[in-house]
């Protein structure tokens, strides 16, 4: 399987001075990738970085085997989304008219929808189950729904690569479960993968099929989601009582 994402001895930070080094990550299509860790250790900072949002500080970033720094903006915003945590406040805008603001990189400056634009729009939000919300206002919906209109809006940019950073932000317990059915149902459906950053452990160990952990500057562990999600490991990274991983 070829890979989306690929990274060499990456350092991530921020004004040239490092937060985390030795990065070296390989996401194959159609797959979902967790970074987790404990708070501060750099997840965000990751993610920024990949998501052309911030330099990197030193090593490589190639996007389906292209460089990231050799994309335009265009390049970039056809090839990747980025969803990051915080509440999205609008205008009066309809559910819909949200999701195709996500359709920008094919629309050109006049942002007139046509036919196929409207059929990508209509197919992230059955996907992601907002298409009875398209009428109403985005103001108006509740917290789950709101997150689930802006992932629709990141896939109707039609990505091959989807960055979330911390996506259950906000949400009850039955959205977050909700989330990653939705998040399954698009990985199955377009072939998009998918680098999350997640604290809720157990959502995390739900969705990944391969996962990446920050701790103390560098990474701590990384692989197959049943070796990173290792009960022992996770309980002396988190420093938690025996059980207590259920918890988090």
């Amino acid at each position: 399987m070829s890979s989306i994402l690929n990274t060499h001895d990456l350092a991530v930070g921020y004004r040239g001075r490092a937060v985390v080094t030795g990065i070296n990550l390989e996401l194959g299509r159609g797959e979902i990738m967790t970074v987790i860790g404990p708070n501060g250790m750099g997840k965000s900072t990751l993610l920024k970085t990949v998501g052309g949002l911030i330099p990197p500080v030193s090593g490589s970033l190639a996007l389906d085997g292209r460089p990231l720094a050799s994309l335009s903006e265009l390049d970039r915003a056809r090839r990747m989304a980025v969803l990051l945590p915080g509440r999205v406040d609008t205008e009066w805008l309809t559910a819909r008219q949200m999701v195709e603001a996500g359709r920008y990189p094919f629309t050109g400056l006049l942002g007139i929808l046509g036919d196929e634009d409207r059929e990508a729009v209509a197919r992230v939000m059955e996907i992601t189950a907002v298409a009875d919300l398209a009428d109403r206002y985005f103001n108006e919906l509740s917290d789950g729904q709101k997150q689930r209109v802006l992932l629709a809006r990141a896939m109707a940019q039609e990505p091959a690569l989807l960055i979330l950073d911390e996506p259950a932000s906000f949400l009850d317990i039955r959205f977050r479960l909700e989330l990653v059915g939705i998040l399954k149902r698009l990985v199955a459906e377009t072939g998009v993968s998918v680098l999350a950053s997640l604290h809720e452990l157990r959502l995390a160990m739900q969705l990944a099929d391969g996962a990446v952990c920050l701790k103390d500057g560098r990474v701590d562990r990384q692989g197959p989601a049943a070796e990173v999600f290792e009960e022992t490991y996770l309980t002396g990274l988190y420093d938690l009582p025996p059980g207590g991983l259920l918890s988090v």
